[in-house]
């Protein structure tokens, strides 16, 4: 069994899913091939990864392959079973910056940019195409393997990869695993430790449907009396939605803050302060993560004793029920289809997956409560947009979904959100195609 890992020079995230592959008890032996673009970064997983194979699981082999030599890149992907992807085109310079700094210039104004909003759709236009270069590779050397997804934008890029590559693909987030377990740090509720739970949505966008004890006891009052009471203060823009429309939602109010039309808003500044919506947090993020480095490099090599522990990351459980046939529940992003009926069958959802041996046997939802349908298809028709603009290269869909992002359409008139989309591939030449 072979798994390879695109973008392994995101060494702590490697570290993480690949480490926990080591741990698996139930994965004797297998080969890892790491593959990057960057040849210092790559060195480094590849020393760490290979350090944490001697420690626990000798009998693994570990490769390095380098991204800009195409032969390496084939044999990085040959007879691979599992893929995982963490790559980020562009990276923060100069592609995170450009996607701030260009809209900050029009008064559009945002946290992360990852994932919706003017951020989202052009991180996804530089990626798509490389992704869709990999799974052409993929087709020809591994065309069985399973695509683990880990890269943002996760429904436009996961959506963009099932409707348009034969790889089978999953999109995976790391906010539904901890929903609930997350924010009950901060209320500090002893019925909800053990709470169980069902989400369904769209990434980023997934809402709590239910929540209930052991014994089937509903626990939603309880969770929104308490949310109320402690009012977490990095919490309250997903207090106000759910206050608002009835549901908690999977990810953070950070990302919330830009996914809706009510928060960050050039005429109302108070908002900030009220909600205390952190602008500009993501290239703030990648600056530390940038200065922390160094330091942490050393912190995990330290000695050369390097350690972990199985992480609550998807990837190894997947692959370890796929293995073994023994199930295993996920939340993971797929297209529709019917799984959520109140949403179109195009869009990509996330929802509830079975594993096993057959692979990925996604769960039907049914109807979404109508107001959370809404909310979500207003993300859908963003991701709609792009998808098409990926697939056709006609830059009138990139407008388009520009128009049509909820935070972008209240804050910029449609002329402004034009000659904007227009600065920005014009400062993306050579990182997306060429679009009539």
């Amino acid at each position: 069994m072979k798994i390879t890992f695109i973008g392994a020079g995101s060494t702590v995230f490697c570290k993480n899913v690949l480490g926990d592959c080591l741990l698996a008890e139930n994965l004797p032996e297998f080969e890892i091939a790491l593959l990057d673009i960057d040849a210092q970064r790559l060195e480094e997983s590849y020393a760490l990864i290979c350090a944490l194979r001697d420690k626990y699981k000798p009998a693994v082999s570990v490769n390095k392959y380098l991204a800009t030599d195409d032969k390496q890149t084939e044999e990085a992907f040959s007879g691979a079973k599992y893929v995982i992807n963490a790559i980020q085109v562009g990276g923060y310079k100069p592609c995170t910056v450009t996607d701030f700094r260009i809209p900050r210039k029009y008064g559009l104004q945002q946290t992360i940019g990852d994932t919706l909003g003017i951020g989202g759709i052009f991180r996804a236009l530089r990626t798509i195409p490389v992704m869709k270069a990999y799974t052409d590779i993929m087709e020809r050397v591994c065309p069985d393997a399973l695509l683990l997804n880990y890269t943002n934008p996760m429904s436009m890029l996961t959506g963009y990869l099932q409707k348009n590559t034969k790889i089978k693909t999953v999109g995976l987030c790391h906010s539904c695993q901890v929903v609930v377990s997350h924010v009950n740090r901060k209320l500090k509720e002893e019925k909800l430790n053990d709470a169980e739970y069902t989400l369904g949505g769209i990434n980023h966008m997934c809402w709590l449907l239910t929540l209930t004890d052991k014994e089937g006891n509903d626990l939603y009052p309880l969770f929104k009396e308490k949310f109320n009471k402690v009012r977490p203060k990095n919490d309250l823009v997903r207090l106000e939605i759910m206050n608002r429309f009835g549901y908690y939602n999977t990810e953070s109010s950070e990302h919330t803050a830009e996914y809706h039309p009510y928060f960050i808003k050039s005429k109302y500044p108070f908002n900030l302060l009220k909600y205390l919506i952190p602008l500009d947090e993501y290239p703030r993020r990648c600056r530390r993560q940038i200065r922390r480095w160094k330091k942490l490099r050393k912190e995990i090599m330290a000695d050369g004793n390097v350690t972990h522990e199985r992480s609550n990351e998807y990837g190894s459980y997947i692959i370890e029920a796929c293995e073994t046939n023994v199930p295993y529940k996920i939340y993971g992003n797929v297209l529709n289809n019917g799984l959520i009926s109140n949403l179109p069958a195009s869009a990509c959802v996330e929802v509830p997956i079975m594993v096993d041996a057959n692979g990925l046997n996604p769960m039907e939802v049914g109807a979404l409560p109508e107001q959370l349908a809404a909310l979500n298809m207003t993300h859908v028709a963003v991701h709609e947009m792009v998808i098409k603009a990926a697939e056709t290269l006609d830059k009138n869909y990139i407008y388009m979904a520009a128009y049509l992002d909820p935070h972008t359409r209240d804050q910029l008139s449609l002329n402004k959100i034009k000659a904007m989309c227009d600065d920005l591939i014009k400062a993306h030449k050579g990182w997306i195609p060429e679009f009539k």
